[in-house]
């Protein structure tokens, strides 16, 4: 009878140490490559070393568990190759998690299974997070830059290497989802350059317009002028019910 006691012990220890590791790794054949040689900018402190961890029944999409990445400092990209015929075209790829965490295999490589066997060059961008979350630094842009200056610097880094990576410059497209999405959105205001088809799902972030008209944020987007002719996609589902369609759409549409 003593033992059952220990044996409990055993697994509920086991169970966590699977539940979290120090850190994420991508699948194997792919690498983390470093987007900032040396440290990033305008780093910011954060509570302890990156984690990673698989949420647990409280926390299900689709009745799934999902993996949460948190306290990033050492923003990286992971670019996944087609799986067969290659159609030259890319997209960069910016998961949600409330600039809180990072939920990496939901809003990330599960996109990236997807494009790579439609022929798509598919990156995930790990970017740094948690940001600030009190005024005047909220996490978004512009109040706190690190994660656009993430996106930046990816795209550019897509750009520079399309040649090795077989993209073409041309067809490089962005999908974000949730706080990704929100990022996309500063990212196409903000970059001359922009992707070839911005790609927005399911941000909540985008309904600052409606419940925070007056924040700086706010303005930012929606004083911006995106150019003419330049395509965006957004995809809102049916139970996302918190925030109006037509609220993202005024945004993207002028």
């Amino acid at each position: 009878m003593k033992a059952l006691p220990f044996a409990l012990f055993l697994v509920f220890t086991l169970g966590t140490a699977q539940a979290q590791t120090p850190d994420w790794q991508p699948s194997a054949g792919h690498t983390q490559v470093a987007i900032w040689p040396g440290t990033p900018p305008d780093l910011q402190p954060v509570k302890g070393p990156e984690r990673t961890e698989i949420t647990g029944p409280h926390d299900l999409v689709a009745g799934k568990p999902y993996i949460a990445i948190y306290n990033v400092t050492k923003p990286t990209m992971t670019v996944y190759s087609p799986t067969g015929h290659n159609t030259g075209a890319a997209v960069v790829v910016y998961p949600g998690g409330g600039y809180e965490i990072l939920a990496i295999d939901l809003e990330g490589t599960e996109a990236c299974d997807w494009l790579t066997a439609k022929g798509i060059t598919c990156i995930v961008l790990k970017y740094r997070v948690p940001a600030p979350r009190s005024a005047p630094n909220w996490g978004a842009y512009p109040q706190s830059p690190i994660a656009l200056e993430d996106a930046q610097r990816t795209l550019g880094l897509v750009r520079l290497h399309a040649a090795e990576w077989h993209i073409d410059p041309h067809k490089i497209g962005v999908l974000g989802f949730s706080a990704g999405g929100h990022l996309v959105a500063a990212a196409a205001v903000r970059i001359l350059r922009l992707p070839s088809i911005p790609a927005i799902f399911r941000s909540a972030h985008l309904g600052a317009l409606r419940e925070k008209p007056d924040s700086r944020s706010t303005r930012t987007l929606r004083n911006a002028s995106l150019p003419k002719r330049r395509p965006h996609f957004y995809c809102r589902t049916k139970t996302t019910t918190a925030i109006p369609s037509r609220t993202h759409l005024r945004i993207t549409s002028g």
